[in-house]
């Protein structure tokens, strides 16, 4: 019997952590073997195998716990994959030779699967004397260009792209650079950015005063400090980054602020890190705790979640053991501090089964007690674990014990770790969960506020017709079983309609029982003032929150998704004006079947050095009266390009009939370089056959109106074949699915249809 609640859940459990063979045959029957597997593979380094994963599997069953994406798709696979979602590389140094092993480095962990974070204050400004070669710094943003063609080429584990995080300290020279970075769209796509506020520079911009800019101990310039925060929010205000990190912060509350120094981290913000510092991540499911929902006896079970945290506790210390790392020093970190970042989804849910509205006071206390709770649990399991297992290897009680944020924490908690020691050094974050809470039945995400009750989602299907399917969150699907029709009270809040300060005391609630850091977008409304926006980041400052992340509809990001007339509305929305209608869209279930005729196009490209040219023919297939690819061929006379272009036409063939965004294969394929050298071709240098081959590619597609493009300046459309003529959709078509449904979630821009996330 299937344990899913909606088609779109099972869907993403087939898609991204169903286990199967290299041919595609499922060798997880049911979801029920995915969590066997995961709990078999995690209990063998139990001296009692069969006792831990039956445990394990109590916890993993009916989605109570979650661990991360990297965890369920990789554990008990036996492919090379690494099970940690999060590293910060190595320290940059500011060397030629340096910056490049560093890149490499990256590379070898963006294979892996892993997202990666790296600070780029270590590398001299732009025009800085490069010593011995008499010539000047090109400066860290030419470097990051370069990390960011590397991360365009790597495909992580599964379906997802590389995510990476990109760190500049506020005094460095270059910083103004970094801030305006994002201004241009087609730059450092595949980074997000984040500022290293100090607590100097805070104190500062709140007295007006001036600011150093230097770098190695000479000052470069000198700037206002409020001047500096003004030009950071007002391109976080336009274009959604750089994100703000307060980093004194971090590094005074980090329990291993005796043995390290934390300068960046992971590409979504909840989990800052020293050098090759690595982290798994998981989450207690809060929403399948509470009983009696929506009545005034209604709870979270405090033992449930006592007995849930600890056992995640131990499941999440054994993967440190299983899994395997790209670098040995990642290794190295992981073993010796044995960190693990513990978290939540379903809160926003949770609050709304015991009648809460999100953001409110009240519902701010209860979070701050629901923290507080997994934090000890958590604690108290790692010291019983050091008693069983051995404290993790760089533990000093005294050290340890004098950190900011093991001063805060019980002393029952403090007494036990004196006498024990404790097995993970750090043990709590909140990650994005935007693939997982869908999977385990669409429960609101992290500590996010729920994002929509309800949205319709239309699925083109293989003989061309299309079904719709409702997809609801997990608390309105409940209140329905138990209400029927009855309508939604006045505390179900939304994404929409919380005001920005209300994110903030949620996010701040949180943090103080998160030794870690949290991964979490405060929503504004796209006619918020400039000094409201501010204000929303200085209160981030105020409150104790550790960073600020916020989105904004705008031009350049885009909107979030217009949800339609017939989803489920809150009281407050049900007397707003409607919003805008877009275009209509769809998206593939199955690949498409190939009919007996097709029309197409066949070019030739005569590529310099060989003997024979090569003839590629993509062939088109209509739907709803648009043109979109369906396959490609290549020919040619000469046998050495044989096995390679039938390989690459099978590939790009099964990625068009899959249908949604496929103008990435141009992409791809232009960002190749041919070590022996490309050529010229039409006055236009072209780095190698297969960039060739995607400038025809390229060509085709905008002939036949499937993208936008002058030249190299390409703008796609990669829902043209499937939009309502005259439909104008809101915001950025999804790279997975191609759905207009992105939204900003924890950092991240997920997709509400098909999960896809670049972070989590």
């Amino acid at each position: 019997m299937s344990r899913f609640a909606a088609p779109i859940a099972e869907q993403i459990w087939d898609m991204k952590y169903r286990l199967k063979d290299a041919e595609g045959t499922p060798i997880d029957g049911t979801v029920e073997d995915t969590w066997r597997r995961i709990a078999r593979s995690l209990a063998e380094v139990e001296k009692d195998p069969a006792h831990w994963e039956a445990e394990f599997y109590k916890a993993l069953e009916g989605f109570k716990y979650l661990p991360a994406g990297r965890i369920t798709a990789g554990a008990g696979t036996g492919r090379n994959v690494t099970l940690f979602n999060c590293f910060v590389m190595g320290t940059i140094p500011d060397s030629m030779g340096g910056i490049f092993d560093a890149l490499k480095e990256a590379a070898l962990t963006m294979q892996q699967g892993g997202g990666i974070g790296y600070d780029f204050s270590t590398i001299r400004p732009r025009g800085a004397e490069v010593k011995g070669v008499a010539a000047d710094a090109s400066g860290p943003l030419s470097f990051m260009d370069v990390w960011d063609a590397m991360c365009r080429t790597i495909m992580s584990a599964g379906s997802r792209r590389g995510a990476m995080m990109a760190t500049m300290r506020c005094d460095h020279p270059d910083v103004e650079a970094f801030i305006e970075a994002k201004k241009d769209p087609a730059r450092l796509r595949m980074f997000n950015l984040s500022v290293l506020v100090t607590d100097p520079f805070m104190d500062a911009v709140k007295a007006d005063g001036p600011w150093e800019l230097q770098f190695g101990g000479k000052v470069f310039k000198t700037v206002q400090a409020r001047d500096l925060w003004n030009r950071i929010m007002r391109n976080t205000y336009d274009f959604a980054e750089p994100g703000v990190i307060f980093i004194d912060r971090i590094n005074a509350m980090n329990n291993l602020g005796y043995v390290e120094t934390i300068a960046a981290t992971n590409p979504c913000g909840e989990q800052p890190l020293p050098p090759y510092g690595a982290c798994l991540l998981g989450s207690v499911n809060l929403a399948t705790l509470v009983s009696d929902p929506f009545t005034p006896q209604a709870l979270l079970d405090p033992k449930a979640l006592d007995d849930l945290v600890r056992l995640s506790v131990r499941m999440m210390d054994n993967v440190v053991d299983a899994s395997r790392f790209p670098l040995p020093q990642q290794e190295a970190e992981a073993q010796n501090k044995r960190r693990i970042g513990l978290g939540v989804t379903g809160l926003a849910d949770a609050l709304l089964m015991l009648g809460l509205r999100y953001g409110s006071a009240e519902a701010a206390r209860q979070t701050e007690v629901w923290m507080h709770a997994i934090a000890r649990a958590a604690y108290l399991a790692s010291v019983d674990l050091a008693k069983e297992k051995g404290p993790f290897p760089l533990f000093d009680a005294e050290a340890y014990l004098a950190t900011g944020n093991m001063m805060q924490m019980d002393p029952d908690v403090r007494d036990a770790i004196r006498k024990h020691g404790i097995r993970n050094a750090l043990l709590t974050s909140i990650a994005p969960t935007g693939t997982i809470s869908l999977y385990a039945g669409n429960v609101s995400s992290g500590i996010e506020p729920v994002f929509a009750y309800a949205y319709t989602r239309k699925v083109l299907q293989k003989d061309g017709s299309r079904t719709e399917e409702e997809v609801v969150d997990y608390a309105v699907r409940l209140w329905r079983d138990l209400k029927g029709d009855a309508p939604l009270p006045d505390y179900f809040v939304n994404a929409q309609t919380l005001p920005p300060l209300d994110h903030v005391r949620m996010q701040a609630a949180a943090q103080k029982w998160i030794d870690s850091s949290i991964s979490k977008t405060i929503n504004c409304p796209e006619d918020i003032s400039f000094d409201d926006f501010k204000e929303v980041y200085m209160a981030a400052w105020d409150q104790g929150c550790k960073g600020c992340t916020t989105y904004r509809p705008n031009a350049v990001t885009g909107s979030v998704l217009t949800v339609s007339e017939s989803s489920e509305k809150t009281p407050a929305e049900a007397h707003a004006p409607a919003p805008a209608q877009g275009g209509e869209v769809v998206y593939l279930s199955e690949p498409l079947d190939r009919p007996a005729a097709l029309e197409g196009h066949t070019y030739k490209v005569k590529w310099p050095g060989s003997e024979h040219a090569l003839y590629i023919t993509i062939n088109d297939i209509v739907i709803a009266g648009h043109r979109r690819p369906f396959e490609v061929f290549i020919n040619s006379k000469n046998m050495e390009h044989f096995a390679w272009t039938v390989a690459l036409t099978r590939m790009i063939s099964a990625v068009f009939r899959r249908g949604g965004d496929v103008s990435f294969v141009v992409e791809e394929l232009k960002a190749v370089f041919d070590p022996r050298g490309g050529a010229w071709m039409e006055g236009r240098y072209i780095p190698s056959i297969l960039a060739a081959i995607g400038g025809v590619i390229e060509r085709h597609l905008i002939n036949i109106g499937f993208i936008e493009g002058e030249g190299m300046g390409l703008k796609s459309d990669p829902k043209a074949e499937v939009m309502v003529v005259g439909g104008t959709p809101k915001g950025k078509a999804c790279p997975s699915c191609g759905s207009f449904a992105m939204q900003m979630k924890e950092g991240c821009m997920t997709c509400l249809d098909c999960g896809h996330s670049k972070c989590g």
